[in-house]
């Protein structure tokens, strides 16, 4: 797809968007079933993903560890936001990638030291491109992106999450 594609594609929607503001409020739901075993069945809209607990917390490796779907999840947002941008602005990417990576403390998670935070105390995001853009084209890339990036945007920019529950 080259910009005037993307161009063409997109066009349609921001303008609905600028005429009808509420219409670009869309609401994306995940779904978990709990599983055996302590896991918990997502339901990702292609397939479903077995989570459960990381090694370092007594899990068996088999399942995913949902640290791991939240890097990855970025990983993911990054790429695609990258690649959106490139294209809309003219940049080749020839090749790519985007390495993300976590630091996390289990002996918060598994109560063993109130000093020990209980999610990631640092996240690290590098891309390594293959491109024939300029330092100035590198930058702009790079802060539309970060800028661009819902998944990025959300974790730099903590939402209010409320949580409710019934029970049976």
């Amino acid at each position: 797809m080259n910009s005037d594609e993307l161009r063409a594609l997109q066009a349609p929607l921001k303008q609905k968007y600028k005429n009808d503001p509420q219409s670009a409020l869309v609401t994306l739901k995940a779904r978990g079933q709990i599983g055996e075993g302590l896991t918990c069945k997502i339901e990702t809209g292609r397939t479903l993903v077995k989570a459960g607990h990381h090694p370092a917390t007594g899990g068996s490796g088999q399942a995913a560890c949902s640290g791991d779907m939240l890097l990855e999840a970025l990983a993911a947002c990054a790429g695609v936001t990258l690649n959106s941008v490139a294209t809309a602005i003219g940049i080749t990417i020839y090749n790519g990638s985007i390495n993300v990576e976590g630091d996390l403390d289990f002996r918060g998670t598994l109560g063993v030291s109130k000093d020990a935070p209980v999610g990631f105390r640092e996240i690290r995001m590098h891309y390594d491109l293959d491109t024939d853009a300029d330092k100035e084209q590198l930058s702009t890339l790079l802060r539309l992106t970060e800028r661009y990036c819902v998944v990025y945007q959300t974790l730099k920019n903590i939402p209010a999450i409320n949580i409710s529950h019934s029970f049976k």
